[in-house]
């Protein structure tokens, strides 16, 4: 931090997106906040988006709840943390006592991956709800991913990388990074990485039905009707398969089931899908030739190709097409990263391997994937009468009426919960039905580590932003109400919790 006249500057990483990118924020005299990217960022390079300048309307926003509120006939009421803590547990417990152990169900939205406090605590006070209905934002974005590394490499968070700043062709299905800065793969400046790509001799080529603003910056745009994309990487590996351009090379030895794909998209020839794609057979066997021989090549999808009938099939393909061809693992191909908060080495109960189908559904039996069961369904679950009928809800960080399918259902089916309790500083859609609402910390009051995002960054960083503002007394940080929820479930002494928060702290920062 340096100090000015009238001001002072302070350097930390914007948290809330997966861009990750280094801001200096000057604080004037009178409170007012200058936000700009940070050029000696070495990762962001300055890059700045729309979502860090808004950081100080979120903070002085007069709308942001600072202290719990109940919701009466007469509006909503302040209550202190105590009381809170107290009504939102009893009512817990009343439930779970009448009902049994799966009519709690929990919500966490997008917001608390970028918050490092309610990503590692929140697991603790799932578990002691007892629920196998939990639900987050995850299987309305990423969740593809998540199952194609859990079946393919043995872990859900082993996702591997496009490593964009050496890779001389980089294949892009339903993705618009130039605006998300990557998404699934972390990448700041994501216009600037494009260009760069091309200014150094390789090839960007944008597979998507829209005309975005990735594809002003691409050598080629491959129009494709919406949801097939299945079928172009079929016919992609068919290709590559059938003209015999597979290059395995080192990764032989760690690859079983080659055959089987070979037999496999052998069923698919370019000429059987491009009526339903819309993609010529000539410009797909182009294609696949262009990949298979360029000296690094890497093939990437994201949403557009995530949340779709063969979301889960398109991710596996993906990873399929950048393996055949000796593009796994290996320098300008995806790679895995190596990053100081490891996955593979944290604690299970902080990042869970994985699992698949171990439970259902109620009332669709859709499965669960690593203990969470597909969001879509949770207007159902409350709806449909029955033994495990949801009757109350704890959300954190989420909009799910406005953010998730069909919200006008769970609108109505929040609307007739006996409980619901949000941990979140908004009266939003969702949260207007809630009884009790926590509010936390704003995002310059509180630390800032970025656990998930150095797992899909494109170079191997890392970085740790001190909080700009002290919050007052009456303020609690995201794992601060976890923690105290989780204690009042289990009937433990708060000692132990605490030290419990200490211990993980220590383990991650050391």
């Amino acid at each position: 931090m340096r100090t000015a006249e009238n001001s002072s500057v302070h350097y930390r990483n914007c948290n809330l997106c997966e861009a990750i990118c280094g801001i200096e924020i000057t604080v004037q005299a009178d409170q007012r906040l200058d936000i700009r990217g940070d050029k000696d960022d070495p990762f962001s390079r300055g890059y700045i988006c729309p979502k860090a300048v808004a950081l100080q309307d979120l903070h002085y926003d007069k709308d942001r709840l600072k202290y719990p509120v109940r919701r009466t006939p007469r509006g909503w009421q302040r209550l202190g943390w105590d009381e809170a803590f107290d009504e939102v547990t009893q009512n817990l417990k009343r439930i779970h006592a009448k009902y049994g152990r799966n009519s709690i169900a929990t919500y966490l939205g997008n917001p608390t991956v970028h918050n490092y406090g309610a990503l590692l605590f929140a697991p603790g006070f799932i578990r002691s709800l007892h629920t196998r209905n939990r639900f987050s934002a995850t299987s309305v974005d990423q969740l593809a991913h998540h199952l194609a590394a859990y079946l393919m490499f043995g872990h859900q968070l082993l996702l591997p990388i496009p490593d964009l700043e050496r890779t001389k062709f980089f294949l892009i299905l339903g993705a618009n990074p130039a605006v998300s800065n990557g998404s699934m793969m972390t990448a700041p400046g994501m216009s600037r990485r494009l260009q760069e790509i091309r200014q150094r001799g390789g090839k960007v080529i944008l597979i998507d039905p829209r005309f975005t603003e990735t594809a002003r910056l691409a050598d080629r745009h491959l129009f494709i009707k919406p949801g097939t994309d299945v079928l172009l990487l079929l016919a992609l590996l068919h290709v590559v398969f059938d003209e015999r351009l597979t290059r395995l090379d080192r990764l032989a030895a760690f690859i079983k089931g080659v055959e089987t794909i070979g037999n496999l998209v052998a069923e698919f020839p370019p000429n059987k899908v491009a009526s339903i794609t819309g993609i010529d057979s000539d410009q797909i066997r182009l294609l696949a030739r262009e990949f298979a021989s360029a000296e690094s090549a890497v093939c990437y999808g994201r949403v557009g190709v995530s949340t779709q009938e063969f979301g889960a099939a398109c991710q596996w393909l993906i990873n399929v097409l950048n393996t055949v061809t000796g593009n796994l693992d290996s320098p300008g191909g995806a790679m895995f990263t190596s990053p100081a908060f490891d996955p593979l080495t944290a604690p299970e109960s902080l990042a869970p391997r994985g699992s698949f189908a171990r439970w259902h559904s109620r009332v669709r039996k859709l499965p669960e994937f690593a203990g969470e069961l597909p969001v879509v369904t949770l207007a159902e679950e409350i709806l449909t009468e029955g033994p495990g009928q949801i009757k109350a809800l704890v959300t954190s960080a989420g909009n799910p009426v406005l953010s998730t399918p069909n919200g006008r259902e769970l609108d109505r089916a929040l609307a007739g919960l006996e409980f619901m309790v949000a941990i979140d500083f908004y009266i939003n859609e969702s949260t207007k039905h809630a009884h009790i609402i926590l509010p936390p910390s704003s995002s310059l009051e509180r630390e800032h580590y970025d656990v998930a995002f150095h797992l899909l960054a494109v170079r191997n960083t890392t970085k740790f932003s001190p909080a700009l503002f002290q919050p007052d007394a009456e303020t609690r940080h995201d794992w601060e109400i976890l923690v105290e929820l989780q204690t009042r479930m289990e009937h433990d002494g708060l000692f132990g919790s605490l030290r419990e928060t200490r211990f993980l702290i220590g383990k991650i920062f050391t």
